[in-house]
């Protein structure tokens, strides 16, 4: 490890966006547009915040700081490593046009609940932010817990039957999660008496094969659940039920991430890649994402409700982030991990455009939009562009990340892999491209405008926004945020070198 600096930074980007959830609930409906300005603010300081950790992280630097140390090698405790600060960056910079549209969308549809909602949302991001800079399993546990509190109010918010529904399934599932992840970090503190996050993991040496075995499941299932491996993952089309830009903080910024995040940090900080391969699971769990990637591929054809199908294009791509890292290969890595970050900025393209076709026509099914391309051609092409890169086409974002991730299946002479990752590839293009087709070529229902007659502008910017910049860091990686270096330097990190 390099030097370590010790400094409140991570600490106040936690703490920034809960300040605004509280000062949102103190302004209330009356004052509408202070009520937003505390949201935008919040989310522009918490960018700053974030974006100052890039140069020091990426000089090698580490950046600490303890709240508390409750028991030998157990601290509240903030570490800001590459990998965390690549997480902490693309919630941080998705926070701004969130924001944005979220604000179009509820006065477009003149939503009830208006400060409860801003005031979850921005709790939501406080946990993300706490999530992505946790130094250790418990810090990372108490974040991912205030997480699912905080996203239930979110899930619930039209209050009807199937939105109670839906978030009883979702509190279910996710806290018999936390509940799973508890008595593995239990285990785990006892087996090796610290939770600190080491590059290449700290468990080597520590338990029986048979008992690893055990606890690896029981995290990849406490985990798994946010991250919609299957067979956890119904809570996630479930959860449709919540306003659209709720369905992209779930699926781009921050709850399902967050799964995935975790996931990631048990299999290379917490067991490291040479454990797994003494253990032999690596091909196991490498062999569950690869189901859950096909299946949740080819249920997405099935579905017309347009959220749904993103819903389980979700489970698609960040059952391939895993099966990324679960390779154990450089290139396979890298390629996992960068797509945190490209499929975080394409996901959200998409659900921003799913919002902005319903907010202006109510239309939600894929087989309502024929000819609505003429009608909307700039949520249209958002959509289009950020399909592509789902797909793998460049030069979208998302070509990089499963470039990467198709090297690396090839450097592991693991072709049945291979074989997955280009067969997800053809599943994005029959599930997205008949949706740009038939918007843009097939003759309008008679209920589509003839001229074009788009979202509000606080809806349409942010889906602009975010599709350009899926171009742009798909020629550019390391444009602006430095993405591609970031990730590099976590790869690095575990693997040494």
């Amino acid at each position: 490890m390099g030097e370590v600096i010790y400094s409140a930074k991570p600490l106040w980007a936690v703490l920034v966006s809960m300040g605004a959830a509280f000062l949102i609930l103190l302004t209330g409906e009356k004052a509408r547009n202070l009520r937003e300005s505390w949201t935008i603010l919040a989310a522009l300081i918490k960018f700053g915040l974030v974006f100052s950790l890039i140069k020091p992280v990426l000089a090698g630097k580490t950046i600490e700081y303890t709240l508390i140390t409750l028991l030998p090698g157990v601290a509240l405790q903030f570490r800001v490593d590459a990998f965390g600060l690549l997480f902490g960056v693309v919630a941080a910079t998705l926070w701004i046009p969130t924001s944005f549209y979220s604000i179009g969308y509820v006065r477009t549809l003149n939503e009830h609940g208006q400060s409860r909602y801003f005031f979850s949302f921005a709790m939501c991001l406080s946990a993300a932010i706490g999530v992505a800079f946790a130094g250790n399993l418990l810090t990372l546990l108490i974040f991912y817990e205030i997480l699912t509190i905080a996203t239930w109010p979110l899930v619930i918010h039209h209050e009807d039957t199937s939105a109670i529904a839906g978030g009883r399934k979702y509190l279910v599932y996710t806290l018999t999660a936390g509940c799973i992840l508890l008595l593995a970090i239990g285990i785990t503190y006892s087996l090796a008496g610290t939770l600190d996050f080491v590059g290449g993991g700290f468990l080597a040496g520590h338990g029986s094969p048979g008992l690893l075995i055990l606890l690896l499941t029981l995290f990849i299932a406490g985990f798994g659940v946010k991250a919609g491996i299957m067979p956890f993952h119904e809570w996630l089309p479930s959860a449709m039920v919540a306003p659209t830009p709720v369905s992209a903080l779930l699926h781009a910024v921050a709850v399902v991430k967050a799964g995935v995040f975790g996931c990631v940090r048990v299999i290379l900080f917490v067991f490291g890649p040479e454990l797994l391969q003494q253990l032999g699971v690596w091909t196991i769990l490498a062999g569950v994402v690869a189901f859950t990637v096909v299946a949740a591929g080819l249920l997405a054809l099935g579905q017309d409700h347009l959220k749904r199908r993103l819903a389980f294009s979700t489970i698609n791509n960040l059952a391939l982030i895993i099966l990324g890292v679960s390779l154990l290969s450089k290139n396979a890595m890298t390629g996992g991990i960068l797509h945190i970050a490209n499929h975080a900025f394409m996901k959200i393209t998409l659900f921003f455009c799913a919002g902005a076709i319903y907010a202006k026509t109510h239309k939600d099914h894929v087989s309502q939009l024929d000819g609505l391309g003429r009608q909307m051609p700039f949520t249209f092409a958002a959509f289009a562009i950020a399909s592509m890169g789902l797909c793998g086409l460049p030069p979208v974002n998302g070509f990089i990340s499963k470039w990467f991730l198709c090297l690396g299946a090839v450097e592991t002479h693991q072709i049945v892999f291979l074989f997955v990752i280009l067969t997800s590839a053809m599943l994005d293009v029959a599930f997205f491209f008949p949706i740009i087709y038939n918007g843009f070529f097939k003759k309008p229902l008679p209920d589509v405008a003839g001229k074009v007659d788009e979202a509000p502008l606080l809806m349409v910017l942010p889906l602009c926004f975010t599709a350009l910049f899926s171009v742009v860091f798909g020629i550019f990686p390391n444009a602006f945020l430095n993405f591609f270096n970031i990730v590099r330097l976590a790869v690095t990190n575990v693997l040494g070198g």
